[in-house]
């Protein structure tokens, strides 16, 4: 680990050797480990140690972006030689304004020393832990674990000096029970939060009741969705519409609703950059402050996060959601909520008449962003509710139905949430999911 000094130092060499108008230097540095297992053996640990130097250099309106993983003197010359020259070569964009000015962060802890010095016979240790519970239960393992730090600051010609160190760390697994799959991922920015026995229970339990699972005819049904599906669901809507790039292009679901009510009142979602329950970190690419952002309030739209350039086209400020690169991409959320509610899964289960117990969702696709439809298939356990109970394992189902719509049929909502890479959410009962065909598996 270099260090804040030593991060600053090498940032303040581009800054030192561009003769651009404006410069805005980002480093991400940092290392990576990761077990994985299949069949309940270890067969791979894989280590990697990289880094990504980003320089952007302004002329007048014409931007120039170039990276590079060497950080000697004569690396970081070059790639800031490129990126000038690269602006100088490019075409004017109109509507860019400045980069950042430098604003206050807030500090907070995101780093946890275990984590970026668990080594492979620590996670080993973990993983037999692992494998030993599915064996109890009667089921086989297959997975990864993995833990790593990074480094991320960010410096520029106006003032911007930013600087964040995080660890974090992964423990999925698939497990295998004759016929049946069950699915379980714990994600914590400290690996001692990882219970690799309760993650072990949680898919080999479902593994063993999804073995011979049955053909349903598809249809409209009442489904109960863990937080697996849920996530995804919520990042899909991120992607399909809450950055503010997507509406000044007029791709967004949210254009012209603001203000009006597009999911039922009981759906609430927030990014929150600064928020410990998820994964924070305390600013963004362009080493603005993270904002809370409130996108739907009780199923009306809200707002939308912004990145430097689309709030200076609005006359607005950042609200800290810039993902850095060329800028193509545009702003996005990435520590989301849902808002819980006060339900648990087995009364969810218990006020279904007839539905679909979905664990997670496969292979997800967009077909049209302003409607929110997505198509793509259930995994890993997907089972049969009729008069209140679970009674029997299906085939698992492919789906094609619209987001909005299915949070607009919210009946119940969990009071227990799922951390995710990429949001906090809880388990939700939903009616009428279309579900289009079914697999052979």
């Amino acid at each position: 680990m270099l260090g804040k000094e030593k991060v600053l130092e090498i940032l303040n060499k581009v800054i030192e050797y561009s003769n651009a108008d404006m410069t805005e230097a980002s480093i991400t540095i940092g290392e990576s480990s990761l077990t994985r297992f299949a069949n309940s053996f270890i067969h791979q640990n894989v280590f990697e140690r990289n880094a990504c130097l980003a320089v952007r250099a302004i002329i007048g309106k014409r931007i120039g972006y170039a990276t590079t993983n060497k950080l000697d003197d004569e690396a970081i010359c070059s790639v800031v030689k490129k990126a000038v020259a690269f602006a100088q070569h490019s075409a004017e964009n109109p509507d860019f304004v400045s980069l950042p000015h430098p604003k206050p962060i807030a500090p907070i802890d995101t780093f946890d020393q275990p984590t970026a010095l668990f080594g492979p016979e620590d996670r080993a240790s973990v993983v037999a832990q692992l494998i030993s519970e599915a064996r109890k239960q009667g089921a086989s393992a297959a997975g990864l674990l993995s833990n790593g730090y990074q480094e991320f600051a960010v410096v520029n010609t106006l003032g911007v000096n930013a600087y964040n160190a995080m660890t974090r760390a992964r423990l999925s697994t698939v497990m295998t029970s004759d016929s049946g799959h069950g699915f379980a991922e714990q994600v914590s920015q400290r690996i001692g939060n990882l219970n690799p026995i309760s993650a072990a229970v949680e898919a080999a339990t479902r593994a063993v009741q999804g073995q011979n699972p049955v053909k349903i005819e598809p249809g409209e049904y009442d489904v109960v969705l863990l937080p697996y599906a849920v996530e995804e669901m919520v990042v899909l809507l991120a992607d399909l519409g809450f950055s503010a790039l997507a509406v000044q292009e007029g791709r967004s679901f949210m254009c012209g609703k603001f203000g009006q009510q597009i999911t039922g009142k009981n759906i609430t979602i927030w990014d929150d950059g600064l928020d410990t329950r998820g994964l924070p970190r305390p600013f963004d690419a362009e080493g603005v402050p993270k904002q809370r952002v409130d996108l739907i309030v009780k199923g009306i739209a809200n707002a939308v996060v912004y990145d430097s350039y689309t709030a200076y086209k609005e006359g607005k400020e950042s609200t800290g959601h810039s993902i850095g690169g060329p800028g193509t991409y545009g702003p996005f959320p990435t520590n989301l909520f849902l808002e819980p509610g006060d339900a648990s899964i087995d009364e969810m289960i218990a006020s279904t008449k007839k539905g679909i117990f979905v664990t997670r969702f496969h292979y997800t696709n967009t077909i049209h962003p302003i409607l929110t439809l997505f198509t793509g298939m259930t995994r890993d356990g997907t089972f049969l509710i009729e008069d209140g109970k679970i009674t029997k394992p299906v085939k698992n189902l492919r789906f094609t139905d619209s987001i909005l719509e299915r949070f607009s049929n919210v009946e119940m909502i969990s009071k227990d949430t799922m951390r995710g890479e990429w949001a906090v959410v809880p388990a939700i009962k939903a009616r009428g999911f279309r579900f289009t065909g079914v697999t052979e598996f």
